[in-house]
């Protein structure tokens, strides 16, 4: 039989809205409760970076990096509640920065979600106090398997501690919730932990800006990491002359393409110099001809640039020199030509 649902006492409150909520401190107040939890969190990872000095902290965090970097297969990291959510975090960052990971919900573990650890796996679970109950199934299924677990708690006495293979322990801190019940000091270290052993992965592999951009293609982080080659215009786009051509070759040429400018190019295809409609304005104003070589004219110091370059330099440089173009050069060969519009339109800034 169902129970009814019970009524609201005349003193029981409904809170409303957050004023009826939270008493907020005094405004004399709020800047040093604000400053307690910032310095709460730094003295933490003060603590933490104090750890690193320690010959057993150091050994145990080098073995975990070390296991990793052997695994065949993905890192998996659990936790549960505050601990969890940093565990997502630490998974993306590991992802980002080229190390296969993945996250398991410990409460999901049970359900179907274990078949994906594999036997090739490193298992990492945090957990500030190592006591999470839900963490138990994890723990069984990986010892039936003979699959490697690393703990990450607080406490080296918890069950979780004493259920892995190895145990690394964190700097106990002290949390900024006043009452020292929500994580707030404690997960910032657990945060910078993993950023740490991210970074250290990272290094261990010469994760490169080029790798980095692989895995990031979009956005704003992706266009920054663009390079010269990927933005330029190449083939019979690029815009090219011989010394010997006439200005009028030069002009229908720059008219092609209309990019503001032809390169000059020798029989071998080296970039000899450089012909804009600004020299071609300047030209037809003297008394010369469309007739006259543009070799006589053209400036024999191109601007250029290397197809490896990143597009934001060569952004910096075009509004460096005020101009618009750039060509491309491989060793001497002319490679392309990248235009300012080209860039910014790659969302290059």
């Amino acid at each position: 039989m169902h129970q009814p649902v019970r009524s609201l006492a005349k003193d029981d409150k409904m809170p409303t809205s957050l004023g009826e909520i939270i008493t907020l401190p005094r405004r004399s107040e709020t800047r040093t409760v604000a400053a307690r939890a910032v310095a709460l969190a730094a003295e933490g990872i003060a603590a933490l970076e104090a750890c690193f000095s320690d010959p057993i902290f150091s050994s145990e965090f080098e073995r975990l990096v070390t296991m990793i970097a052997d695994s065949r297969g993905r890192v998996i990291l659990a936790g549960m509640g505050k601990s969890g959510i940093i565990a997502r975090k630490i998974t993306a960052t590991l992802t980002s920065t080229g190390v296969p990971a993945t996250f398991l919900h410990p409460a999901e573990a049970g359900h179907g979600d274990l078949g994906m650890i594999t036997r090739d796996d490193v298992v990492l679970v945090i957990s500030h106090s190592g006591e999470s109950s839900e963490l138990a199934t994890i723990f069984s299924y990986c010892k039936r398997f003979a699959i490697p677990i690393v703990t990450i708690t607080a406490q080296p006495e918890s069950t979780a501690a004493k259920a892995a293979d190895f145990h690394i322990c964190l700097p106990t801190v002290r949390e900024a919730c006043p009452i020292q019940l929500s994580p707030t000091t404690s997960t910032t270290v657990q945060l910078v932990f993993g950023d740490a052993l991210a970074m250290t992965l990272m290094a261990g592999k010469g994760f490169s800006t080029e790798d980095f951009h692989r895995l990031h293609p979009n956005g704003r982080l992706g266009a920054r990491l663009l390079k010269v080659r990927d933005v330029m215009a190449h083939g019979a786009n690029v815009p090219r002359v011989t010394p010997n051509a006439t200005l009028l070759d030069a002009t229908i040429e720059m008219t092609r393409t209309r990019l503001g400018g032809t390169a000059v190019v020798d029989d071998e295809g080296r970039l000899v110099g450089a012909f804009t409609d600004g020299d071609l304005r300047r030209t037809v104003t003297a008394d010369r001809t469309l007739t006259d070589a543009v070799g006589k004219y053209m400036s024999h110091t191109p601007l250029c640039i290397g197809p490896g370059e990143l597009a934001s330099e060569a952004i910096r440089l075009m509004h460096e020199r005020n101009v618009m173009l750039l060509f491309v050069r491989d060793g001497e060969r002319l490679a392309g030509v990248v235009h300012m519009h080209d860039v910014l339109r790659a969302g290059v800034v």
